[in-house]
């Protein structure tokens, strides 16, 4: 810590702690023992105040916090996060929640939730404990995950879908879809992020707090990326003016009706970046290349769809065999 002086008589220390700035003053030129006491003291009676709180406005001043660096979008789900979680639990004093309560929290709302939703309610719950009492050891066991297989649209159905879509307000967000992009990134799209063939994803559009929809930047620094589009799409947009020009949610809500009208099995949007990644796959596309296109920022994903598709095409092996078998021996 450095000692400052600010006057003839007027003496500063100051320590960042937890992302704020902490200041003392003095009215001599303390020692360092006596700084170090002093910001001791001052930084005790700040944990006692934040202990005192009750969770739901020590939640409240965590999303505070994180307002100017986090995106919108997760700020929202931050936000709303807060008023999720039962009112006894948010009406506790931080420094009375311990682990009984978080356990009998976790079991209360593991009761009509899924599993990774729970996670994320116990995820976002030690961030904030961690923030304003930070001496609370949490060690919770949690719901086991479930495992599940992301569905990937056959080329069928993908085939079908676009045929339904053509020359309606609702072809080039989909089509856009089934070459990787998010839904956000295609409203965010403008006719000048294209040049030529390549599409330049640099921003998305999302909800904030207020449940206004605004542009920012992509979801993660491997969302920002370029892709190539049949040029007859590129050219398309650009006659028109625009990418899109509706609400976000009008896209689902189309898409859903659609699949009910072709008889397909009901996915949202988000499905055909699995198309996608599984047609790359079959295609032969390296994995590193799949990433990079799709903006995915891990492989976790890519993983599960490339399991998915070698499942498909373990089980349609196995059937040739044995149909070849039933040949052999029957015919």
């Amino acid at each position: 810590m450095k000692i400052e002086k600010r006057g003839p008589d007027s003496y500063r220390v100051r320590k960042m702690y937890k992302g704020q700035m902490y200041t003392v003053t003095f009215d001599h030129k303390p020692t360092q023992k006596e700084a170090m006491l002093e910001m001791a003291k001052e930084l005790e009676k700040i944990k006692t105040a934040h202990a005192q709180m009750t969770f739901q406005r020590a939640a409240e001043s965590y999303v505070d916090m994180k307002r100017n660096v986090l995106s919108p979008r997760t700020i929202k789900e931050y936000s709303e996060n807060v008023n999720r979680f039962p009112e006894w639990f948010r009406k506790l004093p931080v420094s009375d929640i311990t682990q009984i309560e978080i356990n009998k929290l976790v079991n209360e709302i593991s009761k009509g939730k899924s599993p990774k939703t729970v996670r994320n309610y116990h995820g976002f719950l030690t961030a904030v404990l961690g923030t304003f009492y930070p001496n609370l050891k949490v060690s919770t066991t949690l719901p086991q995950k479930v495992k599940s297989e992301p569905y990937t649209p056959s080329q069928e159905d993908v085939k079908r879908i676009l045929a339904e879509v053509k020359d309606t307000p609702f072809e080039v967000p989909i089509t856009l879809a089934c070459y990787g992009m998010r839904r956000s990134e295609i409203c965010a799209l403008q006719p000048e992020d294209i040049d030529g063939d390549i599409v330049h994803i640099n921003k998305a559009m999302v909800q904030n707090a207020k449940k206004e929809w605004v542009v920012k930047i992509t979801k993660t620094t491997e969302s920002t990326r370029s892709i190539i589009i049949p040029e007859a799409l590129a050219e398309k947009i650009h006659e028109q003016g625009y990418v899109y020009n509706g609400h976000p949610g009008s896209i689902t809500k189309h898409l859903e009706k659609v699949e009910c009208r072709l008889g397909i099995p009901r996915f949202p949007l988000h499905k055909l970046r699995h198309y996608f990644a599984s047609q790359m796959s079959a295609m032969g596309v390296p994995e590193a290349d799949i990433l990079k296109m799709g903006g995915w920022e891990t492989d976790h994903v890519m993983k599960s769809v490339y399991r998915h598709s070698m499942m498909e095409k373990e089980e349609k092996a196995k059937r040739e065999a044995a149909e070849k078998l039933r040949n052999a021996l029957f015919n």
